[in-house]
């Protein structure tokens, strides 16, 4: 059991001491994993930044990182086009930060905290029990987790064997104590590093108010926060926690914020969907690159990835994906169902069936298929975008159902014109001074969205509905911005 701290000197449980070892390295097979594996991660997880602001990140990290025992060296600091508000790092020493989780923050000493706890976890060699852990349980990919929680068995099983596990251990929940234990040691590579201890309770906050937030805007705007970023499980108890051993410290609003120099960064940042990865704007989804929009049904949640889109509902999960395919649509999807089943499943699949949505040929087929969960319908509807390319959904719903509950879903697909296109641009962080007579009301409206405007801008900067801004003060607004080049 993880020992609180107790005293301003921060007494270390054996965990913590041991990751205090100046200069050790890091296990060979560990690094070398996480170099074959972080150009993949970083495809799925929406690509990484670069120029001045990943430098920034990678100057943040190190400086941390310089205190944890092991080599500043070790490390590589990665900040991803993620729209998810998320930290994680893999054995290696790779650290991995998402734009959207940055564009909380509000300054330095946060980033430096998001940073360490990280480097905790590499630090005291966390990854052992996580392992272990994920050969018990088995982790499933990005389908796995969408399929398999349906179908269980042997479907599951087969689906899984698609993913890149490596990449979905990398970012596998933390046991509560593990979390404490990266807690307590990035607050210590914090205050090592000089900085502000407030920035390890402030960061916690800024995640606790955007859950809760999201929580309420979620049946708004149908966007669903996926599974792998629920790596660190938020509690009052986390935040009040690390709030109680930063003022242990005695040195509690004192050392290094850069608040300035970090909302220079953040200035630009983008927020929510890269309009490259498409765009989730209440119950649709439209991608202005590959022209395509579609609708759930009302009550379904998306979640966009990468290179799909997952939706849920009470009645079935599915995905949308595709991409180049030479052949025709009745193969493509016989083979794509047989991929999915694998050997482990009897999936009955009839001949598919030919007609026209909106002007764009497209077949469909439903396969069933007995599993410990009872009989499920296994569904796939596919559409010739071009000479070589197509795109489908996958549905999976209860035995008898069919394609039922997905029907709206399904014949809303269309394709956008290059005016809409072109209307389609990504929110971005302004960071504004405020100018004499400018209210928290005035200001929250300028908010890129359409629902909780001020809900969104007071979270975003902690401040309440009362607040009272002074002139020259500098608070984020999320506004529209132009696409990069």
């Amino acid at each position: 059991m993880f020992l609180l701290l107790g005293t301003a000197a921060m007494v270390a449980s054996p965990v913590a001491a041991s990751a205090q070892i100046a200069g050790r390295g890091i296990n060979p097979r560990y690094v070398q994993e996480a170099q074959q594996d972080h150009p993949k991660l970083v495809e799925e997880f929406g690509g990484a930044e670069t120029g001045s602001r990943a430098a920034y990140i990678n100057s943040v990290g190190r400086r941390v990182a310089a205190y944890s025992g092991v080599s500043p060296g070790a490390y590589r600091f990665t900040l991803l086009n993620s729209a998810v508000e998320n930290a994680f790092a893999v054995p290696g020493g790779y650290v991995y930060i998402t734009r959207q989780l940055m564009g909380l923050m509000d300054n330095e000493s946060e980033l430096a905290f998001a940073l360490g706890h990280e480097v905790g976890h590499v630090a005291a060699n966390h990854a052992q029990a996580r392992e272990s852990y994920a050969q018990r349980s088995g982790i499933f990919g990005v389908l796995g987790a969408i399929l398999g929680s349906v179908i269980g068995g042997g479907f599951g099983s087969a689906v899984a064997q698609m993913a890149t596990q490596r990449s979905q251990l990398a970012t596998l929940s933390f046991s509560r104590d593990q979390e404490y234990q990266a807690d307590t040691l990035g607050l210590r590579y914090l205050v090592s590093a000089g900085y502000d201890p407030a920035g390890a309770a402030g960061v916690l906050s800024a995640i606790t108010r955007a859950t809760a937030l999201e929580a309420r805007v979620q049946g708004q705007d149908s966007r669903q926060t996926p599974e792998w970023a629920s790596t660190h499980p938020l509690s009052v108890n986390r935040m009040q926690r690390a709030l109680a051993e930063a003022r242990q410290t005695g040195r509690l609003g004192s050392g290094l914020r850069n608040r300035d120099q970090f909302l220079s960064q953040l200035e630009g940042v983008y927020v929510d969907d890269d309009p490259a990865q498409g765009v989730i704007e209440g119950r649709t989804f439209t991608h202005p690159d590959l022209r395509i929009f579609f609708a759930v049904p009302q009550g379904y949640l998306m979640q966009n990835g990468t290179t799909a889109v997952s939706i849920s509902g009470t009645a079935g999960k599915a995905q949308f994906s595709g991409g180049r395919y030479n052949g025709s649509l009745e193969n493509y999807i016989t083979q794509l169902l047989r991929e999915l089943a694998g050997n482990e499943v009897q999936l009955s699949v009839p001949q598919p069936q030919r007609t026209m949505i909106n002007g764009i040929p497209a077949a469909y087929t439903t396969g069933r298929a007995a599993t410990s969960s009872g009989t499920v319908d296994v569904s796939v509807f596919a559409y010739q975008w071009s000479p070589n390319t197509v795109y489908h959904f996958v549905m999976i719903t209860r035995g008898g159902q069919g394609v039922g509950p997905f029907v709206p879903m399904v014949e809303s697909i269309r394709r956008i014109t290059p005016n809409e296109a072109a209307a389609i641009r990504p929110r971005i962080i302004d960071v504004h001074t405020v100018a004499p007579g400018e209210t928290v009301q005035a200001l929250a409206s300028r908010m890129a969205y359409r629902t909780f405007q001020l809900d969104r801008f007071l979270a975003l900067n902690n401040l309440a509905v009362n607040s009272r801004l002074v002139p020259g003060q500098k608070v984020k607004l999320v506004v529209y911005g132009s696409r990069r080049a």
